[in-house]
Parts: C-alpha cells; structure tokens; sequence
C-alpha cells in the first residue's frame, strides 16, 4: 500500500498537490464539477493540517502553448467557493511568480498553478520541467488518479525531487479498484462494455483469471458473438482480433467460468437511422442490420447474474446510449449495479457517466474519477503516477 498524507507530517510544509481539474467549461461556467469535489477532502485535510497547499492540474489539450481557452481561473474560483477562503490563481505553473506566490503561503493558505500543459515539457516529462514544479514544494502529494496512468512531469517526474504520497481520492481508488482484484468476494463478475474490443482484451485477459462470471456487452460483444460462430449482420467487428476474443472465451470455458454474450440485441440499419428499431437474437443479425444496444431478454440475463454477486466491476457502456434509443441497455446495468448487495464499482469513463445520468451514483458503492487510468489498473499494469509514491 501507498503512503498517504495520513502518514506524514504536513504542518507548515509547502505542499505541491496534482489535482484532476480538466472539468468541461463553457464560457465562464463549470458544467461538470465531479472532479473539483471529489478533490475537495485531501485539500481541506492539508489546509487544516497547517501545510501551505499549492495545486496544479491540467484542463484540456492547450498543445504546450498558452491558451486563455483551458486556464483554470473558473476553477480556482469555484474551488474558492466551496472552500470558503481564497484561492488565487497564479498566471504560471513555474518560474519566478509561481515560486514567489508559493513562498507567500502562511499556514492552512491555498493557490492554484495555472495549467500545466501550457508547457509542452510537461507531457514529455521533462526532468528540468519536473524539478522547476518540485522546487515549490518540500512534499509532492499526488491525487490525480485520472491522470495517474500518464508518467508526465507533474504526475510523475516530481517524485523524483520531492517525497511523495498519495491523497485521498487516489487512497480511495487503490483500496476499491485494488481490494476486487487482490481478494473479492465471491462470485467476482466483470461486466465490460464500449467499442473497441482492443481497448478491452488485455483486461479481459487479466480477469479471465480472477473472475466467476464475465457479462460481455456493447460494441464489443459482436466480435466475441461472431468468434463464437454468430451471424452479426453489419454490426461492428473487429476481424483482427477475432482469434484472441475466440482463445479468451475457450480459456473462460476451460476455467469454469461462465461467459455471458447478449442473447438478443435492438438493431438499425445504422446508427442515425430514422427506421423503427428492431429486435432480434445477438447471434442471428440480418444482413444489413447492425446491433446498437443490447435487448430486453439480455437486460433480464445479465441483471439476474449481478444480483447474485458480491463483487462487480463495470466499464463500458452496452450501446450507443448517446441515442436514448439505445441508453436502455446500459441504464438498466446502472440500475442492476444500484440495486446489487454486493460490492459494485465503476470503472470510469462512459459507464460513470451514465451512472451520473441515473441519479443513481449514491447506490454504487464506487465510481472511479478514472476511465483510461481505470482501465490499464484492470489490466494489472503498473501506473507511473502511483509506482512512484512512497510505500507504507
């Protein structure tokens, strides 16, 4: 395990904490304000601690040039906000003025970095960069677990200079994403989802080992129906990656393990089709017709292998729920999760958003600020922004 800024001695210390604030912005206002909350515990522990807190965070993709479009001033404002005291923003990240207004902080005081990748040494890991950023504090905390599977300056690099913890967000996720793949208890169901099969064949390759029972769904699901002997129509396929979902589902099947495809499917004949949606059996597609969601005899099948659960994870959405003509699907795996006794987590992403959509977050036990971070902590790979906090 990790150490957090539990385990160390704050008080008085300049503290350099990554946050995640790449928030959606339209004009002035915040839209979705999810990650400013959710960072909301560790700041107020190290104000309250007596530490003199500085945040940096990125916002959007400025391409290592300046650009007003992705500053973080709403942020701080809205941070000042919910705090309840100033948090200025610095116009810099490094250099003189970022180093004057860190050095300005009395005990318990906030400033805000302006956004890291206006720096192109950033993304690169820049170890000139990493050491300018750490020269602003004497502790590197890290809380940015969506951006913890990037070894960027601020993510990582800093860590090189600085001894480094982890904050409560990060703690969080490491205990939640890390206990159901350590020791879940049983049955352990993996519910995947989304688009591209490539995305998810590694983390399908990792859980095959550890799972009870794998509920396969989405844009994905026709590569394994067709591996699996299927007709899919003109549904989505990946051809090149028919072999390992085939190799993944004998591996399931020598295992034990009990591998649910959707047994029927709504179809289209394309996504922004205006015909009437139809109905038809996941493995029996006509030719010309494409799956966008899965059907209501697999919402029953696939909720009735959630209820029985104890552990289950969820990334992927099981159609196009953009179109609320094929968001049933993946609703009501909101709702199965919501209604489950059993210890439900989200991986992030498009799923989490969903969640967000339900009203129904407070009823899963976890959802993780994470979608590609999620993702490759899934596939038992090692993330930089993590591997380089300190050890308990």
């Amino acid at each position: 395990m990790k150490k957090s800024v539990r385990d160390i001695d704050v008080s008085g210390k300049r503290v350099l904490v990554r946050c995640d604030f790449n928030v959606p912005i339209k004009g002035e206002t915040i839209t979705d304000e999810s990650r400013i909350v959710k960072s909301l515990p560790t700041i107020k522990y190290l104000s309250e601690q007596g530490a003199r807190v500085v945040l940096c965070s990125h916002r959007g993709r400025p391409k290592g040039k300046v650009d007003p479009t992705f500053s973080l001033a709403p942020v701080a404002k809205r941070l000042a906000e919910l705090l309840g005291k100033p948090v200025p923003l610095v116009d810099d990240c490094i250099g003189e003025k970022a180093e004057a207004a860190a050095a300005a902080l009395k005990d318990g005081e906030i400033c805000l970095l302006e956004n890291v990748r206006f720096y192109a040494e950033e993304e690169k890991n820049d170890p000139e960069f990493a050491k300018k950023m750490a020269a602003l504090g004497e502790i590197y905390v890290n809380d940015a677990f969506g951006t913890a599977h990037r070894a960027h300056a601020s993510t990582a690099g800093v860590a090189d200079y600085l001894p480094a913890v982890c904050g409560f967000l990060i703690e969080q996720e490491l205990t939640a994403m890390g206990g159901i793949l350590e020791a879940p208890e049983r049955p352990f169901v993996a519910m995947l989802g989304g688009a591209k099969v490539s995305d998810k064949l590694p983390i399908l390759q990792n859980l095959v080992n550890k799972v009870d029972a794998l509920l396969i769904g989405g844009g994905m699901a026709y590569t394994f129906v067709k591996a699996a002997g299927g007709k899919i129509g003109a549904s989505l396929c990946d051809e090149e990656q028919l072999q390992v979902a085939g190799e993944i589902l004998e591996k399931a099947k020598a295992r034990g393990i009990d591998v649910h495809l959707p047994a029927d499917v709504l179809c289209n004949t394309a996504l922004d089709a205006a015909d009437p949606v139809q109905t038809h059996p996941a493995n029996d597609i006509p030719d010309g017709l494409m799956g966008l969601d899965i059907g209501p005899k697999t919402r029953e099948e696939f909720a009735a292998v959630v209820a029985k659960a104890k552990t289950v994870v969820w990334n992927g959405p099981m159609g196009v729920f953009e179109d609320e003509r094929y968001a049933g699907g993946t609703m009501a795996m909101v709702k199965a999760l919501a209604d489950s006794d059993g210890f439900t987590v989200i991986g992030g992403g498009d799923s989490a958003a969903a969640a967000a959509q339900s009203g129904l977050e407070e009823k899963i036990t976890h959802i993780s600020t994470g979608g590609g971070a999620s993702l490759e902590f899934l596939e038992g790979k090692p993330l930089p922004g993590i591997a380089c906090l300190q050890d308990k």
